[in-house]
């Protein structure tokens, strides 16, 4: 959620930021400016109400013991009028406060001054790529044929058990995928420094809220219902990302100054009602409605913020080049951030039977965004408390990086080479051919 004072302050400022990530986002500020000044209006209107009163009251007992009890009644009315008065202005501070809310929740986040302006993915700025694209004396597979000539993935019998954009990983398939979460959390935890956790994989919707994936895409998300109970509906959700419970760990918590930073890491199914629109992407691994993730998310100081970002870069990016896969990173635009981020990398690994690089990698600075919508805290140096900032990234997420592993690493005779890090894991060398 944004700072009100920025409105207050900068309301020229946050209107432009604003547009930048679409018109109908700059044209709340007005409201907002509206809305605040009506609801600071009545407040201060209220607190000169009960100093009134207090006034009236005092002079009350001084009537009573002065025997003048006709004026004291006269007084207990007039107390009694400012009494109503006062409750009207809650009621109407109160409205306007929860309609205030309600605009300021469906905002997204400022961009940062870096980040580049435009109008839909294309806009995105290339940064670097690392490696190369492999090269083959024969036509690479895609994936799909791959995992159905080998049996890793039985896609029409995942669809039978759960609907298209469900899938079932089978044999070899189910023990590489198996492999990858385990080794991602090994370097994460072992060599990057960060704590794992394993959190629940239904949230409520105040973590939804929490994170800003609510209200914005409420109608992307698989909401759970309790039995029959229909009066359990719209209070609980299977996570979308496990950036959604883990970065909710301290909600409504204030923090020591000395606890930060932390870093968390956790591995989680992802399920997104939403999976794409029908066509070429959809098909196969590309897109799909249940994914596994391991998640990164980093609770820090402001002032520190920007440099753990590239750092959790690094740390995601350090996967891909353990594997030796190519890969490349994208600045995102304006246009093409998620809701409640001020800057993004998006990683995109090269998946040759694709021919095309698939987002493996998001890793996104929200500054203080995320942590005013849980009121989160911190106590800095002085004493003071503060909004941390809070940063998340993929690393990575599957089931894309299983689509370049198995893309890159095919060779002619049908097998499939296991990179040397995750040997160990798998226990072989490669995986054999049918």
């Amino acid at each position: 959620m944004l700072d009100i004072r920025q409105f207050r302050e900068s309301p020229e400022h946050v209107r432009e930021r604003l547009a930048t990530r679409g018109i109908e986002f700059s044209e709340k500020v007005d409201d907002i400016l509206r809305l605040d000044t009506e609801r600071r209006e009545a407040i201060t209107a209220v607190e000169e109400l009960k100093a009134k009163r207090n006034s009236a009251s005092k002079e009350i007992g001084l009537l009573m013991s002065q025997k003048k009890l006709e004026e004291a009644e006269s007084k207990k009315a007039e107390v009694r009028e400012i009494g109503d008065q006062i409750s009207q202005l809650d009621i109407k501070a109160s409205q306007t406060d929860e309609e205030l809310r309600n605009i300021l929740l469906r905002l997204p986040n400022l961009p940062h001054a870096d980040v580049p302006i435009g109008s839909s993915e294309d806009d995105n700025k290339e940064i670097s790529k690392w490696g190369e694209k492999p090269s083959f004396d024969f036509d690479p597979k895609p994936h799909t044929e791959i995992c159905e000539t080998l049996g890793l993935v039985d896609f029409a019998r995942g669809a039978k058990l759960s609907g298209s954009g469900f899938l079932l990983y089978s044999d070899w398939g189910a023990r590489l995928e198996r492999a990858l979460i385990q080794y991602l959390l090994d370097i994460h935890v072992h060599e990057n420094g960060y704590t794992e956790v394993s959190p629940p994989f239904i949230v409520g919707y105040d973590c939804m809220i929490g994170v800003g994936q609510f209200p914005k895409f409420e109608d992307q998300a698989y909401m759970v219902q309790e039995g029959l109970d229909e009066d359990s509906r719209g209070k609980m959700y299977l996570i979308p990302t496990a950036e959604a419970p883990v970065a909710n760990i301290h909600r409504e918590e204030i923090l020591k100054n000395e606890e930060l930073p932390k870093y968390y890491c956790a591995y989680s199914p992802c399920f997104r009602a939403e999976a794409g629109a029908a066509g070429v992407g959809t098909r196969g691994m590309i897109r799909v409605h249940q994914f596994d993730k391991v998640e990164l998310i980093k609770i820090v100081e402001p002032e520190g913020s920007y440099d753990e970002l590239n750092k959790m870069l690094s740390n995601a990016e350090k996967i891909l080049q353990s594997l030796n896969l190519h890969y490349r990173i994208l600045q995102l635009c304006t246009a093409d951030m998620s809701f409640g981020s001020a800057t993004t990398y998006d990683i995109e690994v090269w998946a040759p039977g694709q021919g095309d690089y698939l987002e493996v990698s998001s890793c996104s600075n929200c500054e203080d965004y995320q942590a005013r919508r849980m009121n989160l805290r911190y106590k800095d140096a002085e004493g003071k408390n503060r909004h941390p900032h809070i940063l998340n990234g993929s690393g990575t997420a599957l089931a894309r990086l299983f689509v370049a592993l198995i893309e890159t690493y095919q060779q002619p005779d049908g097998s499939i080479l296991i990179p040397e890090p995750l040997q160990n894991y798998l226990r072989t060398d490669r995986i054999p051919a049918s």
